[in-house]
């Protein structure tokens, strides 16, 4: 897979236009990778995040069927701007910024921007969508970074509940109290075993701690998704403006309603140290 690179002296960078996929991640002062080097390590989820009941909802009084998926029998899974290849508009030694167009006829009709940014030992990430189509739709954003994991490496962040994993990964009811295996709020090892769990009411920041490396995970959104699977040194701790299945709860949360030119976006912030 083609990639375009960027790099400091303190990171390295490799992006596919493919997805607009991060395909590694490194810390040049540790000689190791801050991401797990998946193929891809990160990947955007546009124009929704994760997966949505029945791959439909109701708007407008009308019956949304989502598009299918070329990678998912069920669901939208993740939209389709981590399946299409995007255009190359900026590039540089420590800037990337790649764009692309996308019609549904569901009404998905937009322009998205993705911008890679270096800045000392921080890699910053913006993604931006706007609404083309002249009917308005509800759209929502994530990130979904593969975040690498050592023997002893120990992940913290606190939240304000979860809503636990059903039937084809959808999820449960909201839950206040945590696991064990959910309770995230005193830095610890992960267990080894599948996790896949949103969060709400997360405070906006995730530590990684490794030996002789520390992560820290910044984004403006109450919502991060988690996942883990056993046996795999990775963990993915997953911004988006919404809940799983948003679409199919009362109100939509973190949704957004986006007229024709209007525009919605998400940051995301990774500091090494």
């Amino acid at each position: 897979m083609d990639a375009l690179h960027l790099q400091n002296a303190f990171l390295r960078l490799a992006v596919a236009p493919q997805g607009a996929s991060v395909l590694s991640f490194e810390s040049l002062t540790h000689g190791k990778a801050v991401f797990h080097p998946a193929e891809p390590a990160l990947f955007p989820m546009l124009p929704l995040a994760n997966r949505v009941a029945g791959n439909a909802f109701q708007l407008h009084g009308e019956r949304v069927l989502l598009p299918d998926s070329p990678v998912d029998e069920h669901f939208f899974l993740h939209g389709d701007g981590w399946l299409k290849r995007w255009d190359v508009e900026h590039h540089d030694e420590e800037r990337l910024t790649l764009s692309l167009r996308s019609q549904h006829a569901c009404g998905f009709h937009y322009l998205a921007k993705l911008t890679w940014r270096l800045a000392g030992n921080r890699l910053l990430t913006q993604l931006e969508l706007t609404h083309v189509g002249e009917k308005p739709m509800v759209y929502g954003l994530g990130l979904h970074p593969y975040f690498a994991l050592e023997p002893g490496s120990r992940v913290q962040f606190s939240a304000s509940g979860f809503w636990p994993e059903g039937e084809q990964h959808l999820p449960l009811a909201w839950e206040g109290t945590f696991t064990a295996q959910t309770d995230f709020s005193r830095a610890k090892t992960p267990e080894n075993k599948w996790l896949n769990v949103g969060y709400s009411g997360w405070s906006g920041l995730a530590l990684i701690e490794h030996s002789d490396m520390r992560v820290c995970l910044r984004s403006p959104t109450p919502y991060l998704m988690v996942f883990r699977m056993a046996d795999q040194p990775f963990i993915c701790l997953e911004p988006q403006t919404h809940p799983v299945n948003a679409h199919n709860q009362a109100g939509m949360p973190g949704l957004v309603m986006l007229e024709q030119g209007q525009s919605t976006s998400l940051s995301m912030e990774v500091e090494v140290s």
